[in-house]
């Protein structure tokens, strides 16, 4: 084929090493043997191997001494997949494992659409009374990307980094990925392609450049697990290959399905972190796709789709299949916004102390906001994004205590600076051919704070939200407030289509989480000593 003579020799060697078991599957594409000794039944084991980023809870800062909140957007999903894994398992998620923006941003909020795709997504702000604590309120930020019809999507590059080494043996591994995949081939158009490259004791090619998903799904339906895990080999063999097939006017990316267990080759992440850095200023984004339990590498997958400007999503059945490579397939190919950052400013007049929920791993310094050289998140088509801050208004019952000596108190020596101003959003951004970053400013009026009103309708859905990945944390700023009052919040959420439905499951893991938690804790009462 012409598009096979485009690879290189070293790519060429990396396929036969990759074949070394001498067995082919369907229409010649080589697989790989299987060998377990056990198989899944619903439980994780005992003994997990799984890792996860530590993931302190965010602090509470003083205006009048940090008055400059800045963190880049994130667009990652994983977690609240991965939470409604350990939930429907009977299960409360390990606290490192809740990234809580991720839960908030699994779903979809009624932010306006961009007027102007020159100005790539459009901007909310509202505040709301605070359902945990009458002193505070909260300020929402919510940002929407345009919309992409799947019929001006640019043409694709796509190249499957399928992770065949035997720790992908488990039900909700392999055969996952190949399924998940098969959807993503019913998607391609004419002008679309789609490479696999496969990775265990070494990396190879079993599929060339084709938008026929007959093929394609006849290459996935050959794989099978063995041996142990080459990821960085597969890394650089997926890169070089989709090079080989470059579209400079499409989107070109490598779609990296792993439990994430790397054992052979380049096994410490910041080599594998430095490996995607190289590469990413290609034009070449990396999406990361996590399946299974039991050695799970959350942290490596969070990590290098980020290093790679792409996202990182959890796929734990075929419904979350479905929603990540179909429903949400142009968010997920088409980066219409890069090195997206977010900063807000508080008025020390209006605001005396806040906190925000989450981003705890995207957190920037100050002066990281306008050094283009400093990475950032990535916004796709379609995308929203929101963050909450929870705030103490000028003069109200904060969460720090009084100062003793007039000069050290918070605030002390306050000007009337700032007029009628909650705070400042700024946002910057990059068009996705751009390296020069663009600024956006939205002042926050204080009215917003003196007039809120308890958070209702889609507002309340999104604090719900926030606050349930806050109490798994163990986040004790929420006081007593609990899962029944969560619950509440949220509503009974009626209606139809998919929106709808993953907010209603939303409902079921809260209450499957205040079960888990009351077990857990008539456990923990029942083992105290007499």
């Amino acid at each position: 084929m012409r598009v096979k003579s485009l690879i290189s020799s070293a790519i060429a060697a990396a396929m036969l090493a990759g074949c070394s078991d001498g067995q082919s599957g369907p229409d010649g594409t080589p697989s790989y043997e299987v060998t377990t000794d056990s198989m899944f039944d619903g439980v994780p084991p005992a003994e997990s191997a799984e890792k996860y980023k530590a993931n302190d809870v965010s602090p509470v800062r003083a205006v009048a001494e940090a008055p400059v909140s800045t963190f880049a957007v994130d667009v990652d999903t994983a977690a609240y997949a991965n939470v409604r894994r350990f939930l429907n398992q009977g299960q409360l998620p390990p606290k490192d494992a809740v990234r809580s923006e991720e839960l908030v941003n699994y779903f979809r909020y009624n932010y306006p659409l961009p007027g102007d795709r020159g100005a790539p997504f459009s901007i909310t702000t509202d505040v709301a009374q605070t359902p945990w604590n009458p002193d505070t309120r909260l300020l929402r930020v919510g940002l929407r990307g345009y919309d992409l019809a799947r019929s001006e999507r640019p043409p694709a590059n796509l190249v499957f980094l399928v992770d065949v080494s035997g720790s992908m043996d488990e039900p909700d591994k392999l055969p996952l990925v190949k399924s998940a995949l098969a959807m993503l081939a019913d998607n391609l158009r004419r002008q679309d392609s789609v490479s696999i490259v496969v990775y265990a004791g070494a990396a190879g090619l079993v599929l060339p450049p084709t938008n026929d998903p007959r093929l394609i799904k006849a290459a996935l339906d050959g794989l099978q697990a063995g041996g142990s895990t080459a990821g960085g080999e597969g890394i650089q063999l997926a890169y070089a290959t989709a090079r080989a097939t470059f579209r400079p006017e499409g989107i070109n990316r490598v779609i990296l399905a792993t439990d994430g267990d790397f054992n052979v080759g380049i096994t410490d992440q910041k080599q594998l972190e430095e490996l995607i850095e190289q590469n990413r200023d290609d034009g070449i984004t990396l999406t990361t796709l996590g399946f299974g339990q039991g050695n799970l590498n959350d942290a490596m997958m969070e990590s290098v789709a980020d290093k790679g400007n792409g996202n990182y999503a959890y796929i734990d059945s075929a419904s979350e299949a479905r929603k990540v490579l179909d429903e949400e397939l142009s968010s997920t190919l088409f980066t219409i916004a890069k090195d997206v950052k977010v900063q807000v400013e508080f008025n020390p007049t209006q605001v005396s102390q806040y906190r925000l929920i989450g981003y705890e791993n995207r957190a920037l310094k100050e002066e990281d906001f306008a050094d283009d050289k400093v990475d950032a998140g990535d916004i796709g088509a379609g995308h929203q994004v929101t963050a909450i801050y929870e705030i103490v208004p000028a003069g109200a019952k904060g969460w720090f205590p009084e100062r003793r000596y007039a000069g050290n108190q918070r605030g002390a020596r306050l000007s009337d600076a700032g007029g009628d101003e909650l705070a400042t959003v700024k946002l910057r951004y990059k068009l996705p051919n751009g390296d020069t970053s663009r600024l956006i400013e939205r002042p926050v009026q204080a009215s917003l704070l003196r007039a809120a009103p308890f958070p209702t309708g889609d507002m309340a859905f999104a604090v719900s939200v926030a606050g349930f990945a806050q109490k798994l944390r163990g986040d004790t700023l929420l006081g007593d407030w609990g899962y029944a009052d969560i619950r509440r919040l949220a509503g009974t959420q009626w209606g139809f289509g998919s929106q709808a439905y993953w907010r209603q499951e939303f409902l079921s893991l809260v209450d499957l989480a205040q079960s888990r938690s009351r077990i857990a804790r008539t456990t923990a009462e029942g083992a105290r000593p007499l």
